[in-house]
């Protein structure tokens, strides 16, 4: 599986012009799973992006991971595996099928909030809107 994570002040996803997901401060959440994942990966990417080490510490240097009151949204985004080397249209041959895709980001979910995270999202499949106010800016891939 792979993340693009945003660091944000907020973020938010609509439907449909329907709010149905959001968090403060916290951590944006891009999530793809690719064709040949499995549930390990969820629980990798899941354990990665708890500790994920992005927000700054008395320092100022990114030392701390999501900390108490900071929370996740998490948007599921096939689009992570669009290969574009050959072509300029992307290619995602290397995404999950619809179901497989469904279930492993649902897992991903599941495994964060088992850790204690705040974690909302998007709807998938849907034609969703993302804002937010990146924080640094500070994104990273997270591959898991």
């Amino acid at each position: 599986m792979r993340a693009i994570v945003q660091r944000v002040a907020w973020a938010r996803v609509s439907v449909n012009g329907n709010l149905i997901g959001q968090c403060g401060s916290g951590l944006l959440v891009l999530a793809g799973a690719h064709r040949e994942d499995t549930a390990t990966n969820a629980v990798r990417l899941a354990d990665r992006l708890v500790k994920l080490r992005i927000f700054n510490d008395a320092d100022g240097k990114m030392n701390l991971a999501l900390g108490e009151g900071q929370g996740m949204l998490v948007v599921s985004n096939f689009t992570v595996y669009g290969e574009t080397a050959k072509n300029r249209r992307p290619s995602f041959t290397e995404s999950a099928p619809y179901e497989k895709g469904q279930e492993l980001i649902e897992h991903l979910v599941a495994e964060l909030r088992k850790a204690g995270i705040s974690v909302e999202t998007g709807e998938f499949g849907a034609d969703m809107q993302v804002e937010l106010l990146n924080d640094g800016p500070v994104t990273v891939i997270v591959e898991g």
